[in-house]
């Protein structure tokens, strides 16, 4: 490769990253606002304009940064930054609509639940680095939360994998394979209701992967005083603020990809820049459904959780349901292998 297009793929991919991070941001605060919206329309109030997490963010970056006493300064600083940025990678490795991921391997769905682990991680170190017994309290909150979803989603996302290697999928794990052979076209009657069950499953996992209520335990501004972020102000807390936002849409995404990834082009036979367009609209109405049900209508109608109870959630009930998705997913194949369906 000349030195003129290794220079122009360099700018190429550093120009659709920062593209990409700013759309992303944007789409993420703009669910957050319909979200609270929404939420408060359901609880009867009017709430605050789609537009307020704007304001929000802009605020904060102009409130003064302060850094606690008893606090691990370079610790306490950095976390939000790596939280945001892991979440921006995320969403390289991510489709939107008809436009393939900027970054994409063999086994990015593996490192995309690796990625979701860090934002998490972060708010840990910076609530253990704040020096805060509130932040440590909520820090240790985190940490089982984290035990506790990681299981129920590896099984709902792998038993999909399995199935989709059991039908012959080369490389069942790049999620652009899994978007070209969507899962619903490979299984029989029990393996839609497997995926139903794991679908279901996913949606239970993501306000806690998101801290959401019932699931926000490690902030719970009522009890800890929000717990890991009590002690954020300023610049950081508006950076764990975007992290947030920006992961949520990855999560959304990540459902879409593997249960929804089908087009409104190909099925209108809409080809060129119009279909680009159609699938981008056709996305944001998945993201809007996706979120509506996974974190608006859970966190309105379900009372925060106590941590026992929040625990015995994910590792009874949502794993059992995971194992329930994955042994149907099992029957199905054996169903096909016997030529039963």
């Amino acid at each position: 490769m000349e030195v003129t297009e290794l220079i122009s793929l360099i700018t190429r991919s550093i120009l659709g990253t920062i593209v990409l991070a700013l759309v992303s941001i944007i789409l993420g605060l703009f669910y957050k606002g319909v979200d609270r919206k929404i939420a408060a329309h359901m609880q009867a109030r009017v709430g605050p304009p789609i537009r307020q997490p704007f304001r929000d963010v802009i605020k904060l970056f102009t409130k003064e940064n302060i850094v606690p006493d008893d606090a691990i300064p370079w610790l306490f600083n950095l976390s939000p930054v790596i939280a945001l940025s892991a979440s921006i990678i995320m969403m390289l490795y991510l489709p939107v609509g008809d436009i393939k991921p900027m970054l994409s391997t063999e086994g990015d769905l593996i490192l995309i639940l690796y990625l979701l682990l860090i934002p998490s991680l972060c708010l840990v170190i910076g609530g253990f680095s704040s020096g805060s017994p509130f932040a440590t309290v909520g820090a240790q909150r985190e940490m089982v939360l984290m035990m506790s979803y990681e299981f129920p989603l590896a099984i709902a996302v792998i038993s999909v994998v399995w199935r989709l290697r059991e039908a012959g999928i080369d490389v069942p794990f790049s999620l652009s394979s899994i978007m070209e052979n969507p899962i619903w076209n490979n299984v029989g009657i029990l393996g839609i209701i497997g995926c139903i069950i794991l679908l279901i499953a996913l949606v239970i996992v993501t306000p806690g992967e998101l801290s959401k209520v019932p699931f926000d335990a490690p902030e719970a501004e009522t009890e800890i005083a929000g717990g890991l972020l009590v002690e954020y102000s300023g610049r950081n807390l508006a950076l764990f603020y975007l992290a947030d936002a920006v992961k949520t849409l990855a999560m959304a995404t990540l459902i879409i990809a593997i249960f929804f990834p089908y087009n409104l082009s190909s099925l209108l036979s809409i080809s060129g820049y119009p279909a680009y367009a159609l699938d981008f609209l056709f996305y944001l109405f998945k993201l809007f459904l996706v979120i509506l049900l996974s974190v608006t209508l859970i966190r309105v109608a379900v009372a925060r959780l106590k941590i026992d109870q929040l625990v015995s959630t994910y590792w009874i009930s949502v794993v059992l349901l995971s194992l329930i998705g994955l042994v149907l997913l099992m029957f199905d194949r054996l169903a096909c292998l016997k030529g039963w369906y």
